[in-house]
Parts: C-alpha cells; structure tokens; sequence
C-alpha cells in the first residue's frame, strides 16, 4: 500500500486518534509531540496541590503500559512513528542523543532510537511490522518490550519539558516551573495525557499563525484540542471565546485543568467532548447542534459560526473531514490546518483547495501548516 493511501485504507487509525498522539521528546530538545506523553504528554506528578489533584482524580494516569524501544533507521524515522501511532502505539518519542552509536553499542550509526508506550493489550510485533511494511522496510526492525509504569514515563517527560519560548513575547511554561518573562504571554501546561506540549512543530506553527489571526474578540474553534493549547493561547491572544473539541476523554480532562491553570473561566473556553466512534468532532444534524460541555456548558456548534478555525491533527481526518471542518468557520473566516508532513503537502493542498482561497504554507522542519480563508462559495 502506498503512502499516500495510507490513511484512507487504515481501519485501526479511526477517529479515536484524533488527538494525534506523536511524541518527539528529545528531537525538540524535546518534544512531546505531541499528544503530549501519551495521548500523549507529560502529565504531571507535580508538587503542587492542582496538580497532584489533577493526577489523582485521573485514574487512566496510573495504569500499566509496554515500553517498547525500537531501532529504526533514521532516514523513515519521522514516517514510521507516525504509521506506529496510527496502527496502535499510544505515543512515540524519538530519541535523538542516540544519533551517533556509543562504542560497543547493539545500535549503528545510520539507526536512531524510538522508544514507544503500547497498552498492555497492544499487539507489538504486528504493529512494528506494518509501520515497517508502509513505509518500506524490508526487514522488522529490531526492539526490545518491558512492561512499565505509568509514574516512571510521566516523571521523564516531566523532567524534559521545559519552557519553550515559541517566539518573541510567548512562553510555553510547565506547570511546575517559573515563567522565565513575566511580561510575556504565558501559557501555562500540563498536557497530562494530551498532544500538546509547544514544543512540537505543529504546535509552534499553529501558534505562530494565531498569533498573527487573532486581533481581538474573534470566536475560535480548536478541532481536536488536546491539551488545549491552542484554545488557551487563542483567548490569550484575544479572542472573545474558544471552544475545543476532542473524542478522547483524557484530552478534555486535560484542557480543563490547563485552562483553570491560566484563570480562564468555563464560558470563556467551552470544552466538547464528542462520544461515539467514526463520527465526525462535531455533529452534521441541522444548523446547530446544542450539547452540554464537560464543563456543563450549553457549547453551540454551529457552521459558518466561527471567525478562525484551527485543525492540528492526522492527515486521514485532515482529509476525510476537510468540509465538515470547513464547514464551521464563516465565509472569509481563516483556517488552519496543521500535523502535515511536507511529503503530504499536496494532497492537503489539493483537497482544501475547493474551500480556501489565498492558500499560504508555513514550515519549521519536516512539518507545514496551511492556512487560508473560507470561500464564500464554498460548498459543504
């Protein structure tokens, strides 16, 4: 099967990864990519009383896991953690201080380390060998499984997420640190078991892009919020309200403490937790679609009712859902879309082509953010 069919022939991907669940602690200089540890993230054992509160109330937080390491060659690195999400890892962190081989090292030069967190149920060896086989692969790489706990990952990715300063003026603070500039904007995190650290690329060019959408009081919609960072920085930025939306439990749990970390009050960010497998984050059934919030909030979700609307999740959704996700942001709005590889660019292009207009990429490394603005003839 071809890569670039991949997504659209993939049954174990669904709509239950939106969150996309892509960790690259190191690579950023660490970077949890995403969903943060886990769903990926860091979730937090930290020493403050919100935090151990948050953690203890989060049951899934403490259960088991595999921790698979896995040796991969450092040409398809980025590719092959991304099929090993699709097809059943719950996160995956590249690690890039074993770029170069120790003396006496089991890993060559031209390998780099993967270390991966699987559910204790999860089927290793099958998943390995089909993100092999996708993106080419000859052999199954070589990997070693231990069973861990839940409190030794979360501790190391604590340890590496650190403030990111994303740009000038706009920090990315763990919860259990110090904002190095009071001044600046800071977004206070603890992704939990979110994507969503602000160290991941796709993160940092979302961020990048509101920053520059958002002049004040805007509506926002965050498809796929996971941490809640980008619906946070949004209301930071200025916008009048965000509202983020998410299929996994932990995602919303998550954006809710982070939200309360940075004094933002429940209608201000309205959390949507979507139920149910293969449906869209947010309902088709009429103009407007009225459900009660985590937070118990009466969330209106209706199209063409948002003035900025920002996707950073997996490319099949991305693809699969491209109307629907259009669909809620007025004629004009901006929309972004993010969680591309560049090898992807073109068919994201070629899709959203038929509801944007005035289409701009953005990059930092391998990864790239569209944006454009809604036609006002757009059909969805």
């Amino acid at each position: 099967m071809s890569a670039c069919n991949f997504f659209k022939h993939l049954p174990c991907i669904s709509y239950q990864t939106f969150s996309r669940h892509f960790l690259k602690p190191q690579r950023f200089s660490s970077s949890s990519t995403p969903r943060s540890l886990f769903s990926v993230s860091a979730s937090s054992s930290s020493s403050s009383s919100s935090s151990s509160s948050f953690a203890a109330n989060a049951e899934p937080f403490t259960a088991p896991y595999l921790s698979v390491r896995i040796h991969c060659p450092k040409h398809v690195a980025d590719p092959f953690s991304e099929a090993l999400l699709c097809f059943g890892a719950s996160s995956v962190s590249v690690d890039e201080e074993d770029d170069i081989a120790a003396p006496g090292s089991c890993v060559g030069s031209d390998e780099i380390r993967i270390d991966s967190i699987f559910p204790v149920d999860g089927e290793v060896k099958m998943c390995i060998s089909q993100a092999a086989d996708l993106v080419g692969l000859k052999e199954i790489p070589n990997y070693e499984v231990e069973m861990g706990e839940e409190y030794d990952w979360v501790t190391k990715t604590q340890e590496s997420f650190r403030p990111v300063e994303v740009a000038d003026g706009l920090w990315i603070v763990p919860e259990w640190t110090s904002p190095p500039a009071a001044e600046a904007v800071n977004i206070i995190l603890n992704p939990g078991l979110a994507f969503g650290t602000g160290e991941h690329p796709t993160t940092k060019l979302c961020l990048l892009l509101l920053r520059s959408l958002i002049k004040g009081g805007e509506t926002f919609l965050d498809y796929g919020t996971g941490s809640g960072i980008l619906a946070i920085a949004a209301l930071k930025f200025g916008a009048a309200c965000s509202v983020g939306v998410d299929i996994d439990p932990l995602a919303i749990t998550s954006a809710r403490h982070n939200a309360a970390l940075n004094s933002i009050q429940p209608e201000k960010l309205q959390l949507h937790l979507v139920p149910g497998e293969n449906t869209p984050l947010l309902s088709d059934h009429g103009q407007k679609d009225e459900e009660k919030s985590s937070s118990g909030v009466e969330v209106e979700l209706r199209k063409e009712h948002f003035d900025v609307v920002v996707a950073n999740i997996l490319l099949n959704p991305l693809i699969e859902l491209a109307d629907h996700i259009v669909s809620h942001a007025k004629a004009g709005a901006s929309v972004g879309i993010s969680g591309i590889l560049s090898e992807q660019l073109p068919d994201v292009i070629e899709r959203y082509s038929q509801f944007l207009e005035c289409i701009s990429v953005s990059k930092m490394d391998d990864w790239v953010c569209v944006s454009g603005f809604k036609k006002a003839n757009a059909i969805h």
